[in-house]
């Protein structure tokens, strides 16, 4: 079976699918968005577009305190069982960025998409940090008077 060229993908799925999401912005300023999968900014446009490019990247929360860095494999787009490539990260973030910059910029995988991949990154890693309870102590000492003698 032949894959289907993604521009000719994007031309049958750009004006309807069940994935848009169609609302409006400032005054009768229209603004698409997409939910599918694989789709970084959530943007409807070819770019980021996880159904029409053979190359997408995907980064999601995983389990406890782990990131998901999903991308596909070109040679396995008939078997949809074996296309995505995950790897879960529970590093620190900083060993985070330099392992997504790798996989995405440095290997010529998608260049392009290195900005959107750290930016979602970013967002994942701190919907991920869990805020500490309980109340804070207050200052018990009394302020410092200045002025007087």
């Amino acid at each position: 079976m032949a894959t289907v060229p993604g521009s000719l993908v994007w031309e049958i799925v750009k004006k309807n699918n069940c994935f848009l999401v169609k609302e409006f912005g400032n005054g009768s300023a229209k603004v698409q968005f997409s939910k599918e999968n694989n789709n970084l900014f959530n943007k409807h446009s070819y770019k980021y577009s996880g159904l029409a490019n053979t190359k997408t990247v995907s980064v999601q929360p995983g389990g406890k305190d782990s990131v998901v860095l999903a991308t596909t494999k070109t040679r396995k787009q008939n078997k949809p069982g074996s296309l995505k490539h995950k790897s879960v990260m529970k590093k620190d973030f900083s060993r985070m960025v330099k392992a997504v910059e790798n996989q995405v910029a440095n290997n010529y995988y998608r260049p392009d998409l290195k900005q959107a991949a750290l930016a979602r990154l970013s967002i994942v890693n701190r919907s991920l940090q869990v805020a500490k309870s309980g109340v804070k102590k207050r200052n018990r000492q009394p302020p410092k008077l200045r002025g007087r003698k």
